[in-house]
């Protein structure tokens, strides 16, 4: 697929999933706009793609974000599509963190993707084109011991692009939320208190979700669930939300 002369911002762009989303858009021709607090991350990505172009960026800043995508669109042009990737994922139970890292998960992994939507959709509204892909995760659907904050910043941003999606339709922009099991990313690293649902299945590969995205992006549909174990978890919390808990329990031993 070509992407040739379109603008793309990635935020998370240093590593995981922006890295991969920076990287695959750059080599189908576009022009893309990483940003990352991480800068040494970001240049690892840019290397050896002249399409990248990096910013250093704090996705909770929002006046930093609102000069960061005036400056990008000014170099590159109008933004065609947004990876909003962004993310933490420090885990624990709830009572053993502290109260600044769990707001702190919020400010990234839910403010984070306010800020973006709100300095980038409008343009493409006007436009009347465009993709915003805001990533959320099956955490986003199915609590689970030791990931509450991370769970509440992504069901913020289940909620946030589910209404942005019907708010906006036939508009000629897509709107889509991506909701992935666990990926082979180093976002699994900060899991730091050893959750056992993680051990429960192989993740998959962030080349993977990149694929769902695109069928489902074609396909206009608000979420993207990039197997079939996402699409079961999914339908389980709704039917039957105790049988989860019961399963979390079991396999946390708690």
């Amino acid at each position: 697929m070509s992407f040739a002369d379109q603008v793309v911002f990635v935020t998370g762009g240093g590593s995981g999933m922006g890295r991969l989303a920076a990287q695959r858009m750059a080599d189908a021709g576009a022009k893309v706009a990483a940003v990352d607090i991480n800068e040494a991350g970001l240049a690892e990505t840019a290397e050896g793609r002249l399409g990248i172009h990096t910013w250093r960026l704090d996705v909770t800043d929002n006046q930093a974000v609102l000069a960061t995508v005036k400056e990008a669109e000014d170099r590159l042009g109008p933004i065609d599509r947004v990876y909003n990737a962004a993310a933490i994922m420090p885990t624990g139970l709830l009572m053993d963190q502290d109260t600044e890292t769990i707001l702190r998960i919020m400010e990234i992994d839910y403010n984070g993707v306010v800020h973006i939507a709100k300095a980038i959709l409008p343009g493409m509204l006007e436009r009347g084109r465009g993709d915003l892909i805001n990533f959320a995760s099956i955490a986003g659907w199915g609590p689970s011991l030791h990931f509450g904050a991370y769970n509440a910043a992504k069901f913020a941003v289940v909620a946030f692009s589910e209404v942005l999606h019907h708010e906006n339709r036939g508009k000629g922009v897509r709107i889509i939320a991506v909701c992935p099991p666990p990926v082979a990313t180093p976002l699994l690293e900060q899991a730091t208190s050893k959750p056992k649902m993680l051990e429960q299945g192989k993740p998959i590969s962030p080349g993977h979700v990149l694929d769902a995205i695109e069928r489902d992006l074609a396909k206009g549909k608000a979420f993207c669930f990039p197997n079939a174990q996402t699409k079961f978890a999914q339908v389980m919390r709704r039917l039957v939300p105790g049988l989860l808990w019961s399963t979390v329990h079991r396999v946390e031993g708690q």
